[in-house]
């Protein structure tokens, strides 16, 4: 076969441009390109000079800022019903692939290609052209966990558009409203051909790799500060995403040992701030919504009414232990990030109120706010304890934590952590002052 193919040409390739390439390789050729819209044909003198053409020029000589593919010209009577697959992942499964080829027709043969690279290439014969015409054509489907999906995004979808302009493809991705908790996945749909969906899912994974990885540096970072925790058992974060146990190791003086969850199981009131247009996402259709997520976390969640009709935050009361708190929390802070209920130039933020006994709120600040200063910046939170409160009828003022979700939850697992020191010396002092009064009578 002396015939060859020319593809992957830039719209603004002509044939004066591939007889140009094929002087420089010194490969004669014995008639003129014929070029069309991204393709050309040409004939070389023999089969020997044709299999040269291929093995010096394709993929390997750039052309208008793209890499040219040179390949046998298929004869029509094998075009028809014939197919090229190239590119194919190397992780993707040969009965994956069967079984998207069976859904375009009756195939009667798909032979591997050997091939030096690290993707396969296979021919496809199908029992008639229709069939072989509609396979041009498959839509390729990738589940991805949404944490990710929104970087995959990007800001104003700039991130997706792009990825489709480089690839020559058409993505989209399943709405919000099929998520549920205990499916956290969105639906990638990339519609192209074989070898342009290919490219798109590298681009992709490689996005979603990408974002996985900062997700995974940002847990490591904070893992240590919250021991106990199980992380991997939240739901936070995909079931495969492999994450590390957190740091043990001697506690330094800014990070002193935390009490380990399974012991602290005291049920503890967190009050959490959130932009009154969430407030229907959170509950969702006839409170179906925040009913899963109360059975999920294992919290009694609330959300008082409103203090005035145009109230901008309305106040979600969240009850139950540590780790329940985080399960709530966690979620509620990633509804309001993927439903962008907060406008693109501001970060989500939680805003938490915790209250303290009047006595232990100095405690909290420390002398000359020292113990507040090394909270805000251990944890990154703004840890805020309003001057001149007047305590409420439990003898009770409030503690203001604000800041992203991990910086919220260090913040919030310190100062009950103060309180239980509190609550402990109290006790200690308790016993040592009854047996001392005992004797005294």
């Amino acid at each position: 076969m002396n015939k060859l193919y020319i593809g992957n040409l830039s719209e603004n390739a002509v044939a004066s441009d591939l007889e140009s390439v094929f002087k420089d390789a010194k490969i004669p050729v014995s008639g003129p390109f014929l070029v069309k819209t991204g393709y050309a044909f040409v004939d070389c003198p023999d089969d020997s000079w044709a299999l040269k053409a291929i093995e010096a020029l394709s993929g390997k000589v750039e052309l208008h800022g793209k890499l040219i593919e040179v390949e046998h010209s298929v004869p029509k009577r094998q075009r028809i019903r014939k197919l090229q697959i190239r590119n194919i992942p190397p992780h993707l499964q040969w009965e994956v692939l069967d079984s998207l080829l069976v859904q375009y027709g009756v195939v009667e043969s798909c032979e591997q290609v050997n091939t030096d690279s690290e993707t396969a290439v296979v021919n496809v014969t199908y029992s008639n052209k229709e069939q072989a015409r509609h396979t041009e054509e498959i839509p390729l489907k990738i589940l991805a966990h949404n944490n990710f999906v929104g970087r995959l995004i990007g800001k104003e979808g700039r991130n997706l558009k792009k990825i489709e302009q480089d690839t020559d493809t058409k993505i989209t991705i399943s709405p919000l409203q099929e998520l549920t908790l205990y499916n956290p996945e969105r639906t990638i749909t990339v519609k192209g051909n074989v070898e342009t969906c290919a490219k798109a899912e590298e681009e992709i994974m490689k996005k979603i790799r990408e974002s996985y990885e900062n997700d995974i540096a940002s847990m490591n970072l904070q893992a240590h500060l919250i021991p106990g925790l199980n992380l991997n058992a939240l739901g936070l974060f995909p079931p495969t995403s492999g994450m590390p146990p957190p740091t043990s190791g001697p506690p330094s003086a800014m990070t002193p040992p935390y009490p380990q969850f399974e012991q602290q199981s005291e049920t503890e009131t967190v009050h959490l701030f959130i932009p009154a247009l969430s407030v229907g996402a959170i509950i969702g259709k006839q409170g179906q919504h925040i009913k899963q997520l109360s059975r999920f976390a294992g919290a009694s969640i609330k959300i008082a009414p409103a203090e005035a009709p145009d109230a901008k935050v309305r106040m979600v009361i969240i009850t139950g232990p540590p780790e329940a708190q985080f399960k709530a929390q966690g979620r509620i802070y990633g509804k309001i990030k993927e439903e962008n209920f907060v406008s693109p130039k501001e970060e989500v933020k939680l805003e938490a109120h915790i209250r303290v006994p009047s006595f232990a709120a100095g405690r909290v600040i420390g002398k000359g706010g020292k113990t507040v200063n090394e909270l805000q910046n251990l944890s990154s939170a703004e840890v805020v304890v309003p001057r001149d409160q007047t305590p409420d009828e439990n003898d009770q003022v409030v503690v203001k934590i604000t800041g992203h979700f991990y910086a919220c939850q260090v913040a919030q697992r310190k100062i009950q952590e103060i309180l239980t020191q509190v609550k402990q010396h109290q006790q200690q002092k308790a016993l040592q002052s009854g047996p001392s009064q005992s004797r005294r009578k």
